[in-house]
């Protein structure tokens, strides 16, 4: 039976962690075929793999602005996995977004991730911050200075929402750990690894022993790759219109699970609208726990030991040439505090599963994989 395209759906990031990661679910989506999914790749040959698949694939990157442009113009939703930092292309995307309202006189929308790394301090791990954030508390939102990292872009797209054309949700991940899966890692077309702990237990193999900074006590939040990715469904499936009926049999299938059908039938998420919003309020953190840094080096040195790679289980700060040497001086994302809470999401009915317990457990995966 053919569908009606609800949607027009620009993603840009589809073969790195988080984007690919958000573009495996909107493929196995209940209501797919009511979406036109267009990506932005790099390699001409990807494009071809993606076009298999049933993408609309189009070669280029974010360095491609005018091409930028254009994708956005014909989008009712762009979401932006690429890069966070990326001011010009984020400017081309919005210029590409108001073109869409002035054509349609309807506002698309800007899913934009960026990150908890808008939060940090100059711990260089020494001590913990009692300062958490919430995502509910606009105001201490608004007092995050403009010369954090990521805010620039954020704000930029605060104002475009201002301006009334576009309606804008910035999804600021924390430490995001696990393997990706599904048919874009098997297909070798994504990134299936993060940062942050891949780096540590990278760190840790060269040297022979795990490693922290400074004492460790810098604590950061932390969301496994599958509960990010439903957090994306969850907005994406509050900014497309469906049928009321579709909406049911979509929850009822679904659930915002990341773990695949249930084995019987479930009760459909209730969702509080009232946490639903965009531009200035729409903030959503992800994160569903937190970690010290010590406690991941301490559980990197176990695995280590338990798979003949290291004698000693106890971590030892890193020099400052090691610090040179595996991470390039760059330990900003490290060494630092990033506390919040992802209160709006929640109350919106995004139900992450996997917890600091999981986080800490990861890095023998880690291991594995290296």
């Amino acid at each position: 039976m053919h569908s009606t395209i609800k949607a027009h759906i620009l993603l840009t990031g589809a073969t790195g962690y988080i984007g690919g990661s958000a573009l495996t679910k909107l493929l196995s989506h209940p209501l797919s075929e009511t979406f036109r999914i267009t990506v932005l790749v790099r390699a001409a040959e990807k494009a071809t793999q993606f076009r298999k698949m049933g993408i609309q694939a189009v070669v280029g990157s974010n360095a491609d602005l005018d091409l930028l442009t254009e994708l956005a113009s014909k989008a009712d939703l762009v979401v932006a996995c690429a890069d966070a930092d990326n001011l010009e292309a984020t400017k081309a995307i919005l210029s590409g977004l108001k073109q869409r309202f002035e054509q349609t006189g309807k506002k698309p929308s800007l899913i934009h991730t960026s990150g908890t790394g808008v939060l940090i301090d100059d711990a260089k791990g020494m001590y913990a911050s009692d300062t958490i954030y919430n995502d509910l508390d606009t105001s201490q939102l608004k007092s995050i200075p403009v010369t954090q990292p990521h805010r620039i872009v954020d704000l930029t797209i605060v104002e475009a929402d201002k301006e009334g054309y576009v309606k804008t949700y910035i999804v600021l991940p924390s430490t995001i750990y696990g393997r990706a899966t599904g048919p874009l890692v098997d297909a070798g077309l994504q990134n299936p690894r993060s940062q942050q702990i891949p780096q540590l237990v990278d760190a840790a193999l060269a040297r022979g022993r795990a490693g922290f900074f400074g004492k460790g006590a810098n604590i950061w939040p932390n969301v496994h790759i599958l509960d990010l990715a439903s957090l994306y469904i969850l907005l994406i499936d509050l900014i497309v219109p469906h049928e009321h009926g579709e909406r049911s049999q979509q929850q009822s299938r679904q659930g915002h699970r990341e773990d695949g059908p249930p084995s019987r039938p479930r009760t459909p998420v209730i969702l509080d609208h009232a946490y639903f919003t965009h531009g200035e309020t729409g903030f959503y953190f992800a994160e569903n726990g937190e970690h010290t840094l010590l406690a991941v080096a301490q559980a990197i040195g176990q695995a280590m030991v338990d798979a003949g790679k290291a004698t000693d289980p106890e971590p030892s700060p890193f020099t400052e040439a090691e610090s040179q040497l595996y991470f390039g001086g760059v330990t900003k994302f490290l060494d630092s505090n990033s506390r919040c809470k992802a209160d709006r999401a929640k109350k919106l009915g995004w139900r992450p599963k996997k917890t600091t317990k999981d986080l800490l457990s990861s890095v023998k995966q880690e291991l594995k994989a290296n």
